[in-house]
């Protein structure tokens, strides 16, 4: 659950105040559990949850308007990611703006709709869609900038 956690921040303190909240909401609210489902989905939804009250608490979230400036999907970055290690896309990912973060996570890893994010945030559908585009525009920017020191460093070796 740490994980998750650091998904929603860059900070290993936050996402440790994120998951000790967490956790207190699932043993205060244990009763509640209906056996219908997995146990580790049932705590994930609370620590998701949890992550998104403390989202919206730092009130960290970048309204973003235009779509007109998103590139299309770059092959030679998501080739270069196939080849990255797990850690490494995890550095790239908590490098984005906060609420880059959020949306990428809730929409991509935790598989959320577009409406399901404007309700959980307080945001429009359009809001999240643009934050998704965004989120993963400034991550593929990333991806190259990464590539591009790796393949620096890479010369220098050889």
């Amino acid at each position: 659950m740490f994980a998750v956690c650091m998904r929603y921040t860059s900070d290993r303190d936050a996402a440790t105040d994120i998951l000790q909240e967490g956790f207190v909401k699932v043993f205060n609210t244990l009763e509640r559990f209906s056996f219908e489902g997995s146990v580790e989905g049932w705590i994930r939804r609370i620590i998701v949850n949890t992550a998104i009250d403390h989202f919206r608490k730092a009130a960290k979230l970048f309204v973003v308007q235009d779509l007109e400036n998103i590139q299309i999907e770059d092959s030679s970055a998501n080739h270069f990611l196939g080849k990255m290690e797990s850690e490494e896309i995890m550095k790239l990912i908590q490098k984005l703006p906060a609420g880059y973060r959020t949306v990428l996570n809730l929409y991509v890893v935790e598989e959320f709709s577009h409406k399901e994010i404007s309700s959980m945030l307080g945001i429009s559908e359009g809001t999240s869609k643009s934050q998704l585009a965004r989120a993963k525009g400034h991550l593929k920017e990333l991806i190259k900038q990464n590539e591009r020191n790796f393949n620096h460093e890479a010369s220098g070796i050889i």
